[in-house]
């Protein structure tokens, strides 16, 4: 009994990379792992691994979870997303389902709905 109260406490204590998702569109297949403690409400240690479904090409970026801000302008309410930068284009991948690439501020390079998986 001891050893299976340890296990679970184990478990407890896992980063929350050992329940990743993984975000399937159109043309991307996304997978995300939150690098932080579980339990967290903010994390800025999210791994972004972005593949071509069609050249197969890979891309990593390291990056932050996204929410709204509360009524006293500094607490994170709703959990949005998350948000990768490279440089001067910026890869946001939304609870909804949606992944976006902007170049800049405003500069749509991709937007594509898609399903997530494991989430």
């Amino acid at each position: 009994m001891k050893l299976l109260s340890l296990f679970f406490l184990f478990l407890a204590l896992l980063p929350s990379i050992a329940f990743g998702s993984t975000l399937t569109t159109k043309n991307h297949t996304v997978t995300i792992s939150q690098l932080c403690p579980e339990g967290y409400v903010t994390c800025n240690n999210v791994k972004y691994v972005g593949v071509s479904n069609r050249s197969g090409n890979k891309i990593e970026l390291n990056g932050t979870t996204l929410h709204t801000v509360c009524a006293d302008g500094k607490t994170p309410c709703r959990f949005l997303g998350y948000e990768f930068k490279n440089g001067n284009v910026t890869y946001r991948v939304l609870e909804s389902g949606l992944l976006q690439v902007l170049q800049g501020e405003s500069k749509v390079l991709l937007e594509e709905n898609g399903t997530w998986r494991g989430h």
